[in-house]
């Protein structure tokens, strides 16, 4: 499975739509360079139809929403979905936020994403329409078996995988369910590591519409950040991050993934 994404992504440098926000873009389009794609993050309603159509995946952030990027973001999803593109949601701020959260309902009804996307407040969110959390970092009062039963209901019910970001990620298409358990908490101490791995994992998802392509995300970013791990500051640990991304093998992956994957009852 590594081998082959590795590999197609560097031989196909597919073009990755980013409607995302300010904030992480710089992160996104790196991130997405670095594994072999081409980024492009056009969010103007006027050209976003036809940008997409050239497109060969799609990632739609909520992060720091406006209206022009919520509009542009509709169209963008009609037209991957019309033209069978695959879409990752990545549902930011939900959490605290019932207008995201009431927008998002909106748009996941309306394009079937391949993958819905989010941290562990997050999701819980997508779950709960009552919960509220405090800013965009989900909080550490959230159990993880909790957390992984809810997943698994709402990839039934959207018919997608979703992946939830944290300690240990979690990966399912409510038929599986995957832990993921690499990564440094120095993947915290740079802005825009969470909305990487969204561009990542819609990246992969562009030649492999299936729950590998989350998973390779996430050990990816996981590994990458191990290795890249420094003493000298979150400086440092950026660029090495990035060194980590470019350069990681399929061997090294291999060795240094941290993966435990159950098969899940009565799918």
């Amino acid at each position: 499975m590594f081998h082959q994404l590795l590999e197609k992504v560097k031989e196909c440098h597919p073009l990755i739509h980013c409607i995302t926000n300010p904030i992480s873009i710089h992160q996104c389009a790196n991130g997405i360079l670095a594994i072999g794609g081409r980024p492009i993050m056009a969010e103007h309603p006027e050209e976003v139809e036809e940008i997409t159509k050239t497109a060969d995946a799609l990632m739609l952030n909520l992060g720091n929403i406006t209206d022009v990027r919520m509009q542009s973001m509709k169209i963008a999803a009609k037209t991957a979905r019309t033209n069978h593109i695959p879409i990752l949601i990545d549902l930011v701020g939900i959490a605290c936020s019932k207008f995201r959260r009431k927008y998002v309902m909106e748009l996941i009804a309306d394009t079937i994403p391949s993958v819905i996307k989010g941290n562990y407040s997050e999701i819980h969110a997508l779950y709960h329409e009552e919960y509220q959390a405090s800013g965009v970092d989900a909080e550490n009062n959230l159990d993880q078996s909790t957390i992984a039963a809810e997943t698994a209901e709402l990839a039934l019910k959207y018919h997608t995988i979703v992946l939830v970001s944290g300690e240990t990620d979690i990966i399912t298409d409510g038929k599986q369910l995957i832990y993921m358990k690499n990564g440094t908490p120095q993947l915290a101490t740079v802005t825009g590591t969470g909305c990487m791995l969204g561009a990542l994992c819609t990246c992969y998802l562009s030649v492999c519409e299936d729950i590998s392509a989350a998973v390779m995300a996430c050990g990816i970013l996981g590994i990458g950040g191990e290795r890249a791990e420094t003493e000298k500051g979150s400086g440092t640990f950026l660029v090495n991050l990035m060194d980590e991304l470019s350069t990681l093998t399929e061997e090294e992956i291999q060795k240094y993934i941290k993966m435990e994957m159950i098969k899940l009852e009565n799918p």
